[in-house]
């Protein structure tokens, strides 16, 4: 467990949220900050930049789901919403909003830690598959910028597939610069010119 995780707590009770620092202290977590507003919730984010958010809430709604999602930045922290009650729907629209943990039946201190490290170790598995994804995503895109790269060497030089491939990467190598910058030199310069 990472002890020197920066922890948001967005509770509106204020008894409740001293019983929740003090459970996250008793767990190992110290840094931690309280916030009884959740309108204030982009703001704090920004100034505080939490690695967790976790968030009770008695009845979520789609509308403060999707402000949750917004103002945590799902994207870059894990965030665990502990609801008193739920649906189908609402738990659904949690999980598309990128919330990490969605706890129903309230938030009980002896399941914080257990919860908070379920929810950095799921973040973290999400944050790598997004991560392959979009490495994925790139490699197809510099693979169509290179084609096409390699389909005008072809057409103004009369060569053959592997010699466009050759003259791109020999380009590269003379100007100490990747095989993709080159292609997408060539590629934009075809675009100006035709």
């Amino acid at each position: 467990m990472n002890s020197d995780l920066r922890i948001l707590v967005v509770e509106s009770v204020p008894e409740r949220a001293r019983d929740i620092m003090s459970a996250l202290n008793a767990a190992g977590w110290t840094d931690v900050k309280a916030l009884a507003q959740i309108a204030a919730l982009d703001r704090t984010v920004r100034e505080y930049v939490p690695d967790i958010v976790l968030i009770d809430l008695a009845n979520p709604d789609r509308d403060t789901l999707e402000h949750i999602s917004h103002a945590t930045e799902t994207s870059k922290r894990a965030v665990a919403l502990f609801v008193d009650h739920t649906d189908h729907n609402l738990t659904k629209a949690a999980l598309n909003a990128g919330v990490s943990a969605y706890v129903v039946d309230g938030l009980k201190m002896e399941r914080i830690k257990p919860v908070l490290e379920t929810a950095i170790a799921r973040f973290k598995v999400m944050r790598q598959l997004q991560s392959e994804l979009d490495a994925a995503k790139q490699a197809l895109e510099d693979r169509k910028t290179i084609d096409r790269a390699k389909g005008i060497l072809m057409r103004q030089r009369q060569v053959s597939e592997d010699e466009a491939y050759r003259l791109l990467r020999k380009a590269a190598m003379d100007k100490s610069r990747k095989v993709i910058d080159v292609a997408q030199a060539l590629v934009t310069a075809a675009d100006l010119l035709s």
